[in-house]
């Protein structure tokens, strides 16, 4: 409904705006990321998304067009409210979001407060496809390592490791030989455990 928002910024914090569109005060809604990349100027223009409950309307504003489809990709994630997806945002940077959704990378996407192991798997599950779509990204170089590495960790955990440990290791090895298979981590691994 609301596409952008253009006009004279009267209150900046960092976690919302109020902008003067023709004499109206608009309560705007803004992720860490956005408020950094916000002008010096008293004039600024942002992106809106308008949510819209039984009891709030709210904006949510972003300087890049960018941000504010993977924030409304995000919302499209069951268990992923407005506040969760906006907290993405200001955890992490838009690429590393889709990078790690790219990749499957839980550890990442479960680092940000208030996601859970299940949302983030979730979140990769729903929205996986649909970035490396949209983002004309290669999956199988990510996906392959990844895999890999995954199994090499889960196996490690089950001889008894420390993942914590395994973990360093594991991605030690995998930048060096980003190829190697399951089996040839494994045993560098325990080598080095």
């Amino acid at each position: 409904m609301i596409a952008h928002l253009q006009g004279k910024l009267v209150e900046k914090t960092p976690t919302q705006l109020v902008i003067d569109c023709g004499g109206v005060g608009y309560e705007v809604h803004i992720s860490l990321h956005t408020y950094s990349l916000l002008p010096n100027s008293d004039f600024v223009k942002v992106f809106t998304y308008l949510q819209i409950k039984e009891d709030a309307h709210t904006i949510f504003g972003f300087v890049e067009k960018s941000e504010r489809e993977i924030f409304k990709m995000l919302l499209s994630v069951s268990g992923i409210g407005a506040g969760i997806a906006r907290t993405m945002l200001s955890s992490l940077e838009p690429k590393q979001i889709i990078n790690a959704i790219a990749s499957a990378d839980v550890s990442t996407i479960q680092s940000i407060k208030g996601i859970g192991g299940k949302t983030a798997q979730r979140v990769i599950l729903d929205l996986k496809e649909k970035v490396l779509k949209l983002y004309d990204l290669d999956e199988v170089s990510i996906a392959q390592n990844n895999t890999n590495r995954d199994e090499a960790l889960s196996a490690l955990e089950v001889l008894g490791f420390v993942r914590k440990a395994s973990e360093k290791v594991i991605d030690k090895i995998v930048k060096e030989n980003p190829d190697a298979s399951v089996e040839s981590i494994i045993k560098q691994a325990l080598k080095s455990l």
